[in-house]
């Protein structure tokens, strides 16, 4: 109010208060709600964090680990993060935190990072597979993957748009877990930086905020991110899964061929550069077959398995944004039972709060009363 310059009783018209409750709270008579310090903060430009402790937002440090450029601006890359963190920190407050199941533990026992990226994809694998009643992670589509990570190891992940270079972002604290990767139309490499970002939540890399560029299977020489690496492509290609559908697309032929190859290119959903190294990892191919696989393109593979309406599912899908349900659902919910404003909403999304409200609450339009004496025709009629 100081600040502001703005007598008591202004306000509390401001924030919607009588001036007697105000003056109850501020004499430490009456609590304030919830709601009424969601309306204060908004209207003083601060957070009810700020209101109740004196402190600043939580603001992310850097763990950066770009592989080829420059670094991204940290001033745009902590814009991306801030918003969700700030969305996390209402709902802490509001003690309605996102619930964070127990994670796959690292092998300790395990010295190489190659081997502890192998064993957690395996127990991440079980998990998956194990909620899915036995169904292969190959088979699940990208966006019911963000769904059970979301579900099962309570990560939640946005796809929505980074500062350019940046392919991913990765945070994890006692509060939450997440990962945003930017839409894109490779929609193979957003595929394998989900799994690649995942790998470093499990590992608990991600204890400060990690900006990646350019994630790709081999490039890294950061054991974390080789770590990583391991992980994405032992959960995305899981070595019985691979060695099964391997002898399937070669059983009648001697040698791998480029129809045989494109169709196990489209069970995985991984690009052909990246299934050509797993394949020569686990040699099923030889050294000298692996560039010529590796020089196939996603669309080519999908050409050739019949199977182009699957790859223009994959790029409409990887192209569009996505919130994460569980954060946007809770702070709905919260809007709904009274509790805050939708500002915390609306700045999550990106969205003038009375947009928002608008496309929650749109107005009646006005209906003209009918004239005395003038009867109403017709059957009422269903609109779906």
């Amino acid at each position: 109010m100081e600040a502001a310059s703005m007598s008591q009783a202004a306000f509390a018209e401001k924030v919607g208060l009588t001036p007697d409750k105000l003056s109850k709270s501020l004499a430490g008579v009456r609590r304030f709600s919830s709601l009424d310090l969601a309306l204060i903060a908004e209207a003083g430009g601060r957070t009810v964090d700020w209101l109740l402790t004196g402190r600043e937002p939580l603001r992310p440090s850097f763990a950066a680990r770009t592989t080829a450029g420059s670094a991204p601006r940290r001033d745009r890359v902590s814009d991306a993060a801030d918003r969700f963190t700030a969305a996390y920190e209402v709902l802490e407050l509001l003690g309605r935190p996102p619930k964070l199941p127990p994670l796959p533990s690292p092998r300790s026992d395990l010295d190489r990072f190659v081997d502890q990226g192998k064993r957690l994809a395996q127990d991440a694998v079980d998990v998956l597979t194990a909620a899915g009643e036995s169904r292969p992670v190959a088979d699940l589509e990208t966006d019911v993957l963000i769904t059970e990570c979301a579900q099962l190891f309570g990560v939640d992940v946005s796809v929505t748009r980074l500062p350019d270079g940046v392919d991913g972002l990765t945070w994890q604290t006692d509060a939450f877990r997440l990962i945003l990767v930017g839409p894109t139309e490779t929609w193979t490499r957003q595929r394998f930086t989900l799994a690649h970002e995942l790998g470093h939540i499990l590992a608990r890399d991600a204890q400060d905020l990690v900006v990646e560029s350019h994630v790709a299977p081999g490039r890294q020489k950061d054991l974390t991110e080789v770590r990583a690496n391991v992980f994405a492509s032992n959960l995305l290609m899981p070595e019985p899964e691979i060695r099964h559908r391997f002898r399937q697309v070669t059983d009648r032929h001697s040698k791998l061929t480029d129809e045989a190859f494109a169709k196990l290119v489209v069970a995985f959903k991984v690009s052909p550069s990246a299934l050509a190294a797993r394949l020569s990892q686990l040699r099923l191919i030889d050294a000298q077959s692996a560039p010529h696989f590796r020089g196939l393109t996603t669309e080519t593979c999908h050409l050739l398995a019949g199977a182009t309406d699957a790859f223009q599912r994959q790029l409409a899908w990887a192209a569009a944004e996505r919130f994460p349900v569980r954060l946007v659902a809770a702070l709905y919910q919260a809007y709904a039972d009274g509790e805050t404003t939708l500002r915390p909403l609306a700045a999550l999304m990106g969205m003038d709060v009375d947009q928002l409200h608008d496309l929650l609450d749109p107005a009646e339009p006005d209906t003209p009363e009918p004239l005395a004496g003038e009867a109403e025709e017709g059957d009422l009629v269903f609109q779906p």
